[in-house]
């Protein structure tokens, strides 16, 4: 190496970056020991912003554009190094770049569901998930409180921090947006539009903006979507003894596929097996009738009633008679809780059935108005 080409190598005349990634947010010009010659030419393009950095301190910031480095257009630098005369002598500074573009590809989910009190469910636990974009709108700030001396800034190094904080805000969004949860498809676009602004302010310290917040999908735990199934099925059905029967059906499928005793498969072989024979009495001829056999043995024992009750839009029971004594004992059963039993034509309050309503006989009815 010459002697011309060691003292060039010495100076650095042109300060620039292509950023050949899509991750990177911050990255710092590489001087090493090198000084920037007075004069050198500082390039910035578009969704870039330069920051000079001299002994630990913010310095001069440079928008998109050609410069030409002189104290003229470094009045900070100038100052810091104290060329008062316009002294152009080559200098040492750190150059850091950093991207203002939007960063589109930030992912965002709750590891653990979010629980908002529903007017219609109650509380209830969602889970949501989506996508978001975030940019740089004050460089200095980004780096005084999040990059420092980082060589090169990702958006891996800040998207968890932005995670938690999207989750930490997401619960109060949907608690205070007042919209039902069945609603909430119609509204989301509407949320993540709030959700962006008290993002964006609460960011606004270490210099990042968000502009585009995107809810994608708000899911409800599996019991609930099963109780709206059962709900909607409800409604499409529309009359009492055709749901039965549907439930029945279901309940004979399920205990096909699931051999073994228990409960539930003896409700549903039962279930399955009255509407069967309901079916059958209804289609089949009516045989003659036969003379009477006497008995080889005493009758069987009555079946003993099966109630079921209508609570908050859900069917509850079977019950026996001793059961819903209980049901009334425990104040779960009310005069205005709707009972059906087979054999009625519709569902019926409990003060307006005689079997169910005798069972009130014990609790005393409520105070008259005090005067």
């Amino acid at each position: 190496m010459g002697l011309f080409d060691s003292i060039r190598g010495e100076f650095i005349d042109i300060i620039e970056w292509t950023d050949d990634s899509r991750d990177t947010i911050v990255w710092r010009f590489p001087r090493h020991d090198n000084e920037i010659k007075m004069g050198a030419k500082l390039v910035v393009r578009e969704s870039q912003t330069a920051v000079f950095v001299n002994e630990g301190r913010i310095a001069d910031v440079f928008q998109p554009g050609t410069y030409t480095l002189q104290t003229q257009n470094m009045p900070v630098l100038s100052t810091l190094k104290g060329w008062r005369y316009g002294f152009d002598s080559p200098f040492k500074a750190e150059v850091y770049f950093v991207t203002t573009r939007q960063f589109t590809d930030m992912k965002w989910g709750t590891q653990n569901p979010v629980i908002v009190r529903d007017p219609e469910f109650g509380m209830v636990r969602l889970r949501a998930f989506g996508a978001y974009a975030a940019r740089v709108v004050d460089p200095a700030a980004l780096l005084r409180e999040l990059a420092g001396t980082d060589p090169q800034f990702r958006t891996e190094e800040v998207q968890q921090y932005l995670r938690q904080l999207i989750v930490g805000k997401l619960g109060g969004a949907l608690a205070s947006s007042g919209v039902p949860m069945l609603d909430l498809a119609t509204q989301q676009e509407a949320i993540g539009a709030r959700l962006a602004g008290v993002l964006t302010q609460e960011l606004q310290p270490v210099g990042i903006a968000v502009p585009t917040f995107v809810i994608e999908n708000i899911s409800l735990p599996p019991e609930v979507e099963e109780a709206i199934d059962t709900r909607s099925r409800m409604g499409i059905a529309g009359n009492l003894d055709q749901y039965t029967q549907l439930r029945a059906a279901d309940a004979l499928a399920a205990a096909a596929n699931t051999p073994g005793s228990g409960v539930g498969d003896g409700m549903g072989l039962g279930l399955g097996m009255a509407a069967g024979q309901r079916m059958a009495a209804g289609l089949a001829p009516q045989p003659a009738a036969a003379a009477p056999v006497p008995p080889a043995g005493p009758p069987p024992l009555p079946v003993a009633e099966q109630w079921f009750l209508g609570v908050n839009g859900t069917q509850q029971g079977p019950y026996d008679r001793a059961a819903l004594a209980g049901l009334v004992s425990a104040g779960t059963l009310t005069r205005t809780v709707l009972v059906w039993k087979e054999g009625m034509s519709g569902w019926l309050p409990a003060g307006q059935v005689p079997d169910v309503d005798g069972l009130f006989g014990a609790v005393p009815p409520p105070l008259p108005p005090q005067g």
